[in-house]
């Protein structure tokens, strides 16, 4: 894909980096770590335990969540640098417009996708 069609696509996925980084920054409690996060979230002892784990857990789970799209995000700039931006990770077809634009970090077309999500299952 040429630097004039992957623009659009530079500038939407930035946008999603700003956006996941500040949803992690909010959701880590601003500089500090995820653990010692989830301690002053959490660390209430009004708080039942199953209560506190439960929060917890979907905590982490959002963060884990949103790590791996920061990951994918991170990539797909990548490829947009290397000139490979658009092209199908696993098979090397070009991945169609329009799943672009519906998920620009996409690695894979759709075929490979389902592949790799079947397998991982």
């Amino acid at each position: 894909m040429t630097t004039p069609l992957t623009a659009p696509f530079k500038i939407q996925l930035l946008a999603q980096r700003t956006s996941l980084l500040e949803q992690l920054k909010n959701l880590r409690g601003g500089s500090v770590g995820r653990a010692e996060a989830s301690a002053e979230h959490f660390g209430h002892p009004e708080d039942s335990t199953a209560q506190v784990n439960s929060a917890r857990d979907l905590e982490f789970a959002m963060d884990e969540r949103e790590t791996a799209e920061l990951r994918l995000i991170d990539a797909a700039l990548a490829r947009i640098e290397a000139g490979t931006y658009g092209q199908c990770i696993a098979c090397g077809v070009e991945i169609p417009a329009a799943r672009l634009h519906a998920a620009p970090e996409a690695p894979r077309c759709i075929a490979c996708q389902e592949k790799a999500e079947n397998q991982a299952a």
